[in-house]
């Protein structure tokens, strides 16, 4: 039985996204070259590797005993590319990033660009996702590096401070609830929402909270990315939580007004979360230790 590297790493992505175009995707593969790999793996273990399903693929008991060995291989050769890269200009390592919405959309973009560019042998692959699913991704080594609020189950993972994030409601002026200091989620929920698309990871976090209180945000519209809910705010299309930090960014002009959100979970506090740093192979090192030191507004790393 022959998997090659690339037959591995598009297994896992596969699994990862759920589905085999998702996975050839994120593999830079075209889908019938990435079918015919996946049909090939198993054809030469002689038995099926993935449930196929109407919402996706999963792993058969068969798929899942070799997804525990791909992330093994492809683990051992992303820390063996880490030591040699030391040695060797042009050996790229590769890092797996998973962050909260707040964290990949408002904090990352600054700090992982000056990350890149000092470390031209690093590529990084940034996911969104919600707090819980980047600490159960980190917890069974599916990402390198997570950025989650606290509250997320980080049992037994290695955790360092990143950023206080606090979310708010944002009203274009003139609204009602502008001239208020401070609003309860579940209060504001008599509002129509501009929302964020249904894989942003805030907005499957807000739906959450509002089932909680026993109601559910009524959303006019949803659109792809925090500038574009802030922008249809200032226009008046309604109302929207993002995080303080992305409304300040946005709004140079005065045109939207941002109320303080009442509720405990409206102030997070981000980390960032590793399974164990001394087993990262010295690249993810570096970048974690890059974001700590940039989270906490210190001076970037050098290049490597």
């Amino acid at each position: 039985m022959h998997f090659d590297l690339t037959d591995l790493r598009l297994f896992l992505h596969v699994i990862e996204a759920g589905s085999i175009t998702a996975g050839a995707a994120r593999s830079g593969l075209a889908l019938a070259s990435a079918s015919a790999r996946v049909q090939g793996m198993e054809a030469q273990a002689g038995i099926a590797l993935l449930e196929r399903g109407r919402r996706g693929v999963e792993p058969t008991p068969a798929g899942r005993a070799l997804l525990h060995h791909a992330r093994l291989v492809t683990g051992q050769v992303e820390r063996m590319r880490g030591e040699l890269g030391e040695y060797a200009r042009g050996l790229k390592g590769h890092v797996r990033l998973l962050a909260n919405t707040a964290a990949a959309t408002v904090h990352l973009p600054e700090i992982l660009a000056a990350f890149l560019v000092a470390n031209p042998n690093v590529d990084v692959d940034l996911d969104e996702r919600p707090s819980p699913e980047v600490a159960r991704a980190v917890a069974e080594e599916r990402a390198e590096i997570g950025i989650a609020a606290g509250h997320a189950d980080l049992s037994g993972l290695e955790v360092m401070p990143f950023r206080t994030d606090r979310l708010v409601l944002v009203v274009p002026p003139g609204h009602a609830l502008a001239g208020r200091d401070g609003i309860a989620f579940a209060e504001a929920l008599g509002s129509e929402f501009v929302g964020l698309s249904g894989d942003s990871a805030l907005g499957g976090h807000l739906a959450g909270h509002a089932a909680r209180v026993g109601g559910r945000m009524r959303t006019r519209v949803r659109v792809r990315g925090l500038d574009a809910a802030c922008r249809m705010i200032a226009l008046g299309a309604g109302v929207a939580v993002v995080p303080e930090a992305a409304a300040r960014q946005w709004d140079e002009r005065g045109s939207l007004v941002a109320v303080a959100l009442e509720d405990p979970w409206a102030e997070r506090r981000l980390v960032v979360a590793v399974k164990r740093l001394a087993a990262l192979p010295s690249h993810a090192r570096r970048l974690a230790d890059h974001l700590v030191a940039a989270g906490s507004g210190k001076a970037l790393l050098p290049a490597e």
